[in-house]
Formats: structure tokens, sequence, C-alpha cells
């Protein structure tokens, strides 16, 4: 298949968003006191890892593989971040949830992306819809708490 390499790369950088998710959440959950916090962003770390051997094992039914179990680069720079406006912030939940609504945002402009290719996608399509449906319901999970 032509378009095998493109299919894999693109679950490769949504592997990767995922690990972002999952390393944000065990940062958000180490870095707040609030327990009901701790454990919404406990809940979602666990949920990006499922997702992340989930895209792992339709990379392998396209003949590749994903040793990833961090996140990516700009992963990296979100966490810091995290860490930034937690350090700055007099209101230290507040900056945390701030900045994972940020990166959720940006997990679902990658779904939407991937969702796009529709026909390189096909066999997978409802995988993606599921994940994205999923970080689309715990952007409004954590959202609800910014305003509490």
């Amino acid at each position: 298949m032509e378009n095998n390499s493109e299919i894999i790369s693109d679950l490769k950088g949504l592997v990767n968003i995922v690990n972002d998710g999952k390393e944000g959440y065990e940062s958000a959950a180490e870095a707040t006191e609030n327990p009901a916090l701790k454990a919404l962003f406990t809940k979602y770390s666990v949920q990006r890892a499922g997702y992340a051997q989930e895209l792992k094992d339709h990379i392998a039914v396209h003949g590749g593989e994903s040793t990833n179990e961090e996140g990516g680069l700009l992963g990296v720079l979100h966490r810091t971040w995290i860490d930034i406006k937690q350090t700055l912030s007099s209101k230290e939940d507040a900056a945390i949830l701030d900045a994972v609504v940020t990166g959720e945002e940006a997990a679902i402009e990658k779904y939407d992306a991937a969702l796009e290719n529709y026909m390189e996608h096909a066999d997978h399509i409802e995988l993606l819809r599921k994940q994205r449906t999923g970080i689309a319901d715990a952007l409004t999970d954590i959202q609800s708490h910014q305003t509490v």
C-alpha cells in the first residue's frame, strides 16, 4: 500500500500526542494538592496510556512499530510550561487547569487533522473518532473544574 508509511507516520504522531497527554496529566497530578483534581488527572493519564496502546496495535497492523512511551518535544515543552506557570501563579490549580486545557485543545486539533484523511484511516476511523470523543469529553470535564 502506497500510503502505508503515511498512515504509520500519522498514527505515530497520535501516539506522541496521547503520550504527551499521559505525561502532562501525570505532571498535573503531581503538581496539585487538591485530591479531587489529583484523582481526575490520574484517571485521564491512565486513559491516555490505553489510547497509546490501541494506536500502537494499529501501527503494528500496518507493519510499523512504535516504542514511544513518552510524548514528543512539544509535550516536554508544554509540561515545562505547566511547571513554570505553577511556580509563577498564586492560583496553582487554575494555572495547571489552563495548561491542561491548552494541551487537550492541541490534541483535538491533531485528531481532527487525522480524521480529515478518512480514506487513509478507514480501517481505524472508529478508533480515532472514539479517542477524539474521549479527549473532547476530558476537555469538557477539565473546563468544568476551571470555574470551581
